[in-house]
């Protein structure tokens, strides 16, 4: 079974297509931010030689947690599911977050979709606007991104998701979705429709997102039963009971499911640090510049 199980890659265009597009309009995008001289030299940071890498990292991520056999062990490991998650909905959304995707993309798109596109997104007086920047404020997608979260993972919610391929896809788009919004914030990516917050804000907004699956995952690994009734139906592979198998799923989440947040707060801060500490230089060269000055 273990070796069926490895082999057991999926084709299904309903994803291949859209990550493929996304990372093909994404790299055409970067091309054409790098050779664009003139905007390059004023936006330097957009087409930055890491973002693509990144970028397409973040892709092959999502590739892996729904095509890979990482999909069909989650049918049979609580663990393994945990750990598709981790990929789907903790490590590929800060990766797609940090290439500044929205910007990019746009600049892949031929010009006469650029323009109407654009104009809906970066246009202060569409319609349209006022409405997301209202619906996605960060207090209101920290809340969404917890509310999903910890809904998804009630026993009745997992069970009834993992007897329906149709509910598993709507989890998985509803975890993807909600965190690249909680994301966007924490990162600062564009389109900006909010005051961008400080890094003090952004890190704040990403600690503040710790609790939610730290609290998750300690209930899950210390349960003194099984919460979720569908693993006790299916076959055990590799001979991990059911226990065992949720403990280290519970542990997953909350450990590794914990750290992106954690990391992500502590290089904000690290980065409020290196700007504070650069300003009474700058105030101080200013100072000196103005007594040489008053010398001559």
């Amino acid at each position: 079974m273990t070796s069926a199980v490895l082999r057991s890659w999926e084709f299904r265009p309903i994803i291949i297509i859209p990550i493929l597009l996304m990372g093909v309009l994404y790299t055409i995008g970067w091309l054409r931010l790098r050779r664009l001289g003139r905007f390059h030299a004023r936006r330097p940071h957009l087409a930055a030689w890491w973002r693509l890498p990144v970028y397409w990292l973040g892709l092959v991520l999502i590739a892996l947690s729904l095509l890979s056999p990482i999909d069909t062990m989650a049918g049979l490991l609580f663990s393994m599911h945990m750990v598709q998650h981790l990929l789907l909905a903790m490590l590929a959304p800060p990766l797609l977050m940090a290439a500044n995707p929205m910007p990019v993309i746009m600049w892949g798109l031929p010009g006469k979709t650029r323009r109407p596109i654009g104009a809906v997104l970066f246009n202060r007086q569409s319609a349209i606007r006022p409405i997301v920047t209202k619906i996605t404020q960060p207090g209101i997608m920290l809340f969404v991104y917890i509310i999903f979260l910890w809904g998804w993972h009630d026993s009745s919610m997992y069970n009834a998701a993992l007897r329906s391929d149709l509910v598993h896809d709507i989890e998985h788009t509803t975890f993807f979705i909600t965190a690249m919004l909680l994301w966007w914030h924490i990162t600062g990516a564009g389109p900006r429709f909010h005051k961008r917050l400080g890094y003090l804000g952004r890190a704040a907004l990403a600690i503040a997102a710790i609790p939610a699956t730290m609290i998750a995952g300690v209930a899950i690994a210390f349960a003194s039963t099984p919460i979720y009734t569908f693993y006790e139906s299916v076959p055990r592979l590799w001979g991990i009971s059911v226990m065992t198998d949720q403990q280290l799923g519970g542990a997953i989440m909350w450990i590794p499911g914990s750290m992106m947040f954690l990391l992500a707060g502590l290089v904000l801060i690290g980065s409020w640090l290196v700007v504070e500490e650069r300003k009474p230089h700058v105030y101080l060269d200013t100072l000196l510049q103005q007594e040489d000055k008053g010398a001559y």
